[in-house]
């Protein structure tokens, strides 16, 4: 009897294992819509974005992993459903990015530059932020993208 419980339990566990895997991506994700996002350097100086929206649990889940490379004028939103502390991670991303961390305000929280490939280390917003934007690594220093900087975006609320 003992030997089949463990039998069974070792089934059941092999089954959630398998299911487990297959929720997990092993290539991009089609490109998603897009929408134009604006932030605003503290000089006025405007800088636009092509952002794809990941919406959904999957399509943040999914994020930019497997992307070869991610353009200089583009980009991908998390718009977060409250504003939360986020946390984001490299796993199966490819391409290095700087993330931007936007907050309630509409302005630039936080700012972790050329994330490392591949890397599961927790990259977090250290603040409550309304939504999280990758961009191609090295633009926000490119662009003298700063903390403070305001984000205009529809899926944001601005216009």
């Amino acid at each position: 009897m003992k030997v089949l419980a463990l039998g069974l339990v070792a089934a059941v566990m092999t089954a959630g294992m398998a299911c487990a895997q297959t929720d997990d991506p092993t290539g991009p994700q089609p490109k998603l819509p897009t929408e134009k996002l604006t932030i605003i350097s503290d000089d006025g100086k405007s800088h636009v974005f092509s952002v794809e929206m990941a919406l959904t649990t999957q399509q943040q889940d999914t994020g930019l992993m497997f992307r070869t490379s991610v353009p200089a004028d583009t980009g991908m939103l998390f718009p977060w459903p409250q504003p939360q502390v986020s946390e984001m991670w490299m796993k199966n991303t490819i391409a290095p990015l700087d993330m931007v961390f936007i907050g309630a305000d509409h302005t630039v929280k936080a700012i972790a530059e050329n994330t490392v490939p591949y890397s599961l280390r927790s990259i977090s917003s250290g603040v409550p932020v309304i939504a999280t934007l990758e961009l191609q690594a090295g633009i926000t220093a490119a662009d003298d993208i700063n903390v403070g900087d305001k984000v205009i975006a529809k899926q944001l609320g601005g216009s």
